[in-house]
This record gives C-alpha cells, sequence and structure tokens, in this order.
C-alpha cells in the first residue's frame, strides 16, 4: 500500500480548515445581516410612529390610546378563538373615534397592499372605532380609509322593519291630528 505523503496531508487539513472557515463566516453574515436589517426596520418603524403622532396632532386628532390593544372573539367552526390585536394608535376628532395605522417603507403605506388592507379592515371590525386612519410616516400624509361593506340579508330585513314601522306611527300620528 502507497503512503499519502506528509505534504499532501497538510494541504488537505488546510483546504478542510479553509471550507470550514469559510462556512462559519458565511453563516454567521447570514444571521448577522439578519439581525441589522430587523434592527434597521425596527429604528425605521419607531422613528415612523413618533413622527405620526406628530402629524395626527397637526390635523387635529386628538391622541386616546398609543398601542392600543383589542380582545376579538374569531369563530371557527363555531367554537370561541380569542385574538389581540394592537393598532398603534387609537385617536378622536369631532366626536369620532379612530384607528391610526403607522406604516413605513414603499408597499406598507399603500392600501393596495393586501396585507396592509386587510389589517385595517381587521382593525376597523374589532376596535369599535368610526373609522380607520393610514398614517403614511414618510411622506408625512394621513389618508381616511372606508370600508364599502356589503348589507347582510338580516340587517336588510331590520331596516325594513324600521322603515315599515316608521310608516305606521307616521300615519297614525297624521290620522290622530287630521281626527282632532
Amino acid at each position: 500500500m502507497v503512503g499519502i505523503p506528509r505534504e499532501s496531508w497538510m494541504v488537505l487539513a488546510a483546504a478542510g480548515g479553509g471550507i470550514a472557515l469559510v462556512q462559519t463566516l458565511r453563516l454567521w453574515w447570514g444571521g448577522a445581516s439578519r439581525r441589522w436589517r430587523l434592527a434597521a426596520q425596527s429604528a425605521r418603524a419607531t422613528a415612523g410612529e413618533a413622527r405620526a403622532e406628530k402629524l395626527l396632532m397637526k390635523a387635529g386628532y386628538r391622541l386616546v390610546a398609543r398601542q392600543a390593544t383589542e380582545r376579538w372573539v374569531v369563530r371557527v367552526d363555531g367554537e370561541a378563538h380569542e385574538v389581540t390585536l394592537r393598532a398603534d394608535f387609537v385617536v378622536a376628532r369631532g366626536g369620532r373615534r379612530y384607528v391610526a395605522e403607522v406604516k413605513t417603507g414603499e408597499e406598507a403605506p399603500d392600501v393596495a397592499a393586501p396585507a396592509t388592507r386587510r389589517q385595517l379592515l381587521e382593525y376597523r371590525c374589532a376596535f369599535g372605532v368610526d373609522g380607520v386612519l393610514l398614517v403614511d410616516a414618510e411622506a408625512r400624509e394621513v389618508h381616511a380609509i372606508d370600508f364599502t361593506l356589503p348589507m347582510q340579508p338580516s340587517s336588510l330585513r331590520a331596516v325594513l322593519v324600521a322603515v315599515i314601522a316608521g310608516l305606521i306611527v307616521g300615519a297614525a300620528t297624521v290620522a290622530a291630528i287630521a281626527l282632532r
């Protein structure tokens, strides 16, 4: 059996060590770059919220709550599941209350972004407010968002019953006045 020269073993060991070092650095860099990116996003969001609060005050809104939470029951196959929602702000103006959600970046401040739109709709339903505001902190804009929701058949019946009851009461009142 032919032995491998000692120099070859040294070259193989050095190559293996080099590969291990490169792999270790690659893994470290991937983790570190994710942490740096998340830290930058967090700093951007924090600065955006501070800017948004000033924008809302300047637009005449009064701050009711920061980082407001709401428990909401979602039913899955009839079984109740509680979820907690956290909105950036609850504000008020003119006797009406709003959830204000602050967004930064390229896509998030756009209501065409599905995640943003769904979040705002969820807040509108869960918080029991009069409306929702989308605050584009970087463009320094506050947008009132309104969702046109379809009327449920049960709601339509309730409206119809109220209209008929109003007509009956109105007719009775007219008849009572006419008979005097």
